[in-house]
């Protein structure tokens, strides 16, 4: 479980998939731990879509590459999932978003490794710019 508490106030949690996404989990977990996440932005925000964020330059072109985790989970409302550029196979290793909305064009395209447990109404409430105060794994 991850809880995500943020700068504003309010706090939403997500289970972490191990089985369908072993290694995001273990590098968003790792990432979580070592206080990666810590003070950084939802750069994106598209509502009805997603809150993006854990970019370490804020501009959506930070973070290194890790394989995609293809899987049959969904990206409907409160799935996680993380982001990628142009190549299938290669996904971001430090962004990662909500859905906001029921996103199903996503699936079989991008790595979904959580869903969202609690406070899916503070993800929907996320204006661009909104700071992680800190992410926690339980």
């Amino acid at each position: 479980m991850a809880i995500v508490r943020l700068a504003k106030g309010g706090e939403f949690t997500f289970t972490l998939r191990e089985d369908k996404a072993p290694g995001t989990v273990a590098n968003f977990v790792k990432k979580a731990k070592d206080g990666f996440y810590d003070g950084l932005t939802f750069h994106r925000v598209v509502p009805g879509f997603v809150a993006q964020g854990g970019d370490p330059l804020g501009t959506g072109t930070g973070g290194g590459t890790q394989p995609t985790e293809l899987s049959d989970l969904p990206f409907t409302h409160g799935a996680v999932g993380v982001a990628r550029g142009g190549d299938i196979t290669v996904s971001n290793d430090a962004q990662w978003f909500v859905c906001t909305g029921d996103a199903r064009h996503l699936d079989n395209a991008y790595t979904s490794f959580g869903t969202i447990a609690a406070g899916q109404d503070v993800v929907d409430a996320i204006k661009a710019g909104d700071k992680i105060e800190k992410v926690t794994i339980a």
